[in-house]
């Protein structure tokens, strides 16, 4: 096992995996900005070391002073949370080549994953069902526009280095696509540094259920069941829960089987996400395989009575897994609390806090990095902390999030609170009746 583990990251997913290092007695630096110098995983990990001023590029995302703060203080493992360098295949490179050990996945996996078309194509062979698109990156807007005369519009053009919802684009007819062609290989060469297209079919208002996998170094993986992350905007995940209210036992069976397939096709190592798309008849289709812990990994953790963390580190240490696959026992949701102002279009509101209290009680967690006083500043995500409410089932779980939401005071700042509040009380949310189209629908 290992003897100390930096965290090359910030806010609540550093002091998350913080706690989880001392309960298994693993000593913990932490690394910050000159931003984050007062938050909360810089107080309680071990060590903590500054590495560069506010912009992520000269600090979270400045890899040789990562890898300089894990020499000087004799970190053997370094964890990346998610976001910044947990999906950087160069970075995982790097920690091997210092003898430190990357707790994700090898540079040839995130390689293979996070290249979008090159992903699909293995998905493909492994037999894992794909939706209909280009075989590969697309050579010119000749070669789009033949692709999408053969597959059917509407589809959907797509940056092959993208994510975070950047670097895509849809396309409804042939102008949409001419239009889109320049303006998405503009977007993704700014914001990846890769201009590459690839294009599929577009599922017409389909749901985004994902399913979280474990996987050993001998390449035996399991499912830990599905997660509904269909609540969002902009392609950015509002609320998730397990299990989905879409979801029957013979399909959990069949995408837990299929997410195995893909996790074993790569020979993954660590904890994963196999993320779906399924339309209106149950079908599903292969989206993307994250090689890292999700934001919303709690909610899985809450109905299974797992610590997604320590089996992440135990899996990095070379322990096995039994291969068995475990489903939801309770109903848990999730609710990204951001600093953003919902009835300005969710724009960014950072600032300080200036009374903060979290609400708590039966089968309510928060996991945050903020307290009245604390500064949010405006460099990075505006995730202020999550609430994961867990209950017997569904009903009782949106009673338990909307009691949990009324409880929740954090002034200083505007907060998604009260659109949070608003959703838990929406009459189709309630039923179950949602797509990713839910909030371009509803009034929320």
């Amino acid at each position: 096992m290992f003897n100390k583990i930096l965290i090359a990251n910030r806010g609540e997913i550093a002091l998350r995996v913080i706690r989880t290092c001392r309960e298994m007695g693993i000593s913990t630096v932490a690394v910050y900005s000159t931003a984050d110098q007062d938050s909360l995983h810089v107080r309680f990990a071990d060590e903590a070391v500054c590495i560069g001023p506010a912009p992520s590029a000269q600090s979270y995302l400045n890899i040789p002073n990562i890898i300089a703060a894990a020499e000087i203080t004799n970190a053997d493992a370094i964890h990346p949370g998610y976001g910044f360098l947990s999906e950087n295949a160069n970075f995982s490179r790097i920690c091997g080549e210092n003898d430190i050990k990357f707790i994700g996945a090898s540079p040839e996996m995130i390689e293979a994953m996070g290249d979008k078309a090159s992903a699909k194509a293995t998905m493909k062979a492994a037999g894992v069902p794909t939706i209909p698109g280009s075989e590969g990156i697309l050579e010119d807007f000749e070669a789009a526009k033949a692709c999408a005369h053969e597959i059917g519009y509407p589809i959907m053009l797509k940056a092959t280095a993208g994510g975070g919802g950047k670097g895509m684009q849809l396309c409804n007819d042939d102008e949409e696509l001419a239009d889109g062609w320049e303006s998405t290989r503009r977007e993704a060469g700014a914001a990846f540094g890769n201009d590459g297209m690839y294009m599929e079919k577009f599922v017409v208002e389909p749901r985004h259920i994902e399913i979280q996998i474990a996987s050993d170094r001998r390449g035996k993986a399991c499912h830990l069941s599905e997660r509904d992350c269909s609540i969002q905007r902009r392609h950015q995940k509002l609320v998730e829960e397990t299990p989905s209210p879409y979801m029957t036992d013979k399909l959990r069976e069949a995408m837990g089987e299929a997410a195995i397939k893909a996790a074993e096709a790569v020979k993954y190592e660590g904890v994963g996400t196999v993320e779906f798309l399924v339309d209106a008849k149950r079908d599903f289709y292969f989206m993307e395989m994250n090689t890292r812990i999700q934001v919303e990994h709690t909610i899985t953790e809450e109905v299974i009575d797992y610590d997604l963390i320590k089996e992440q580190i135990k899996l990095a240490a070379g322990e096995k897994i039994s291969g068995r696959n475990h489903y939801p026992k309770l109903h848990s949701i999730q609710c990204r609390i951001n600093a953003e102002d919902p009835d300005r279009n969710f724009a960014p509101s950072p600032g300080r806090i200036t009374d903060y209290h979290a609400p708590g009680g039966h089968g309510v967690r928060v996991d945050t990095h903020a307290y009245a006083g604390y500064m949010i500043p405006p460099h990075y995500d505006s995730m202020i902390s999550k609430l994961i409410v867990v209950a017997q089932t569904r009903e009782e779980a949106i009673k338990k999030m909307q009691r949990a939401l009324d409880e929740y005071i954090i002034e200083g700042v505007k907060t998604t609170i009260p659109f949070h509040s608003r959703l838990m009380k929406n009459a189709r949310f309630r039923d179950g009746d949602f797509t990713t189209k839910f909030l371009e629908e509803e009034n929320v």
